[in-house]
C-alpha cells in the first residue's frame, strides 16, 4: 500500500540524498535526531532540512505560502552537522535552494484524521511544490496517533480513543494517496505497530511527541527505509540508550509499515 509508488531510483544515481520536510514538530521528531546516524552507518550522505514551525497545519502553511511569511526555523542536518539551526526561511526560499530529492508535507496531527483539513490547501501546497521542483519525489509523512492517556486539547475531537484517532488518519490517507498519487512515509503506523510489541503504549514523551529513545528512532527508521530503500534490519545503529531489544523491535514495526 506504501511503497508501490516510490521511486527508489533517485537514491541509486546520487552522491548526497537531499530532504525538504514541510513540517512542525513531528517532523522534528522524525527526522532531525536518529535519521542521520542511521544513513551514516551504511555509509550514506544525506542532507536533511527540515522546515519547523510548532503545530503547523496544511492551511497555516499555505497562509504562509501566500504571505510569503518567513515563518519557519530552518534546521540543517547533516552526516558532517548533525543538526545546526539556521536563520528563519520562506517557504519559496527553501524551494529555491537547490534540488532536493525527496520533499514531504504533512498534516498537524490534532488535523490528520479530519477529512475537512485537507483541502483546498494541500493541493495549493503540491501545486507550488511541484512548479518549484518538478524533478523531486513529493510524498506525504503520516503522523501517529497520541498515546492512550494523551492531555492534548484537540483529542477529544477522536473521543479520546487511540484506536479512533488511528483509524482516522488511516482514512485520510486516501486524500494524499488517491487525489494527488503521493506515496506515504507510514511513521504513523510504525509507532501503532510497535505499541503492539513489548514496548506497549510507551512511544511518545508527553502523550503525543515521540520519546528521545526509540520513539524518534522508530519513526526514522522508516524515513531511512524510504530514502535509501535498504532494510533498517540490517542497520547496526542505535540510540546509545537503547537496548538490543529496542533496536529489534522498532526495526521490525518500521520495516513492516513499509512493507504493508
Amino acid at each position: 500500500m506504501f511503497l508501490s509508488t516510490f521511486n527508489f531510483q533517485l537514491s541509486t544515481i546520487i552522491l548526497v540524498i537531499r530532504v525538504l520536510c514541510i513540517g512542525n514538530s513531528f517532523s522534528w521528531d522524525a527526522v532531525e535526531q536518529e535519521l542521520v546516524p542511521l544513513c551514516a552507518e551504511q555509509g550514506v550522505e544525506v542532507e536533511i532540512h527540515n522546515l519547523y514551525y510548532g503545530g503547523c497545519s496544511l492551511q497555516q502553511h499555505a497562509a504562509f505560502l501566500l504571505a510569503d511569511t518567513a515563518a519557519y526555523s530552518h534546521r540543517v542536518c547533516t552526516n558532517d552537522a548533525p543538526r545546526v539551526i539556521r536563520d528563519t526561511i520562506t517557504l519559496r526560499q527553501a524551494l529555491r535552494d537547490g534540488q532536493y530529492d525527496y520533499i514531504s508535507l504533512q498534516q498537524a496531527s490534532h488535523d490528520s484524521g479530519i477529512r475537512s483539513s485537507y483541502e483546498p490547501w494541500l493541493t495549493m501546497l503540491i501545486d507550488t511544490v511541484r512548479a518549484y521542483q518538478p524533478k523531486a519525489q513529493l510524498c506525504w509523512m503520516q503522523t501517529w496517533a497520541y498515546s492512550q492517556d494523551a492531555k492534548h486539547p484537540a483529542y477529544p475531537r477522536y473521543h479520546n480513543s487511540q484506536t479512533e484517532m488511528y483509524d482516522s488518519i488511516m482514512a485520510c490517507l486516501q486524500i494524499p494517496m488517491t487525489n494527488h498519487q503521493l506515496p506515504v512515509i507510514p511513521c504513523g503506523t510504525a509507532i501503532q505497530l510497535a505499541r503492539q510489541t513489548r514496548l506497549g503504549d510507551s512511544l511518545c514523551r508527553d502523550g503525543y511527541h515521540l520519546n528521545y529513545v526509540y520513539g524518534r528512532y522508530t519513526a526514522a527508521c522508516v524515513w531511512y527505509e524510504m530514502i535509501t530503500g535498504k532494510d533498517v534490519r540490517k542497520n547496526r545503529y542505535k540510540n546509545p540508550q537503547m537496548t538490543c531489544k529496542q533496536r529489534r523491535l522498532t526495526q521490525k514495526a518500521a520495516h513492516k509499515a513499509t512493507s504493508l
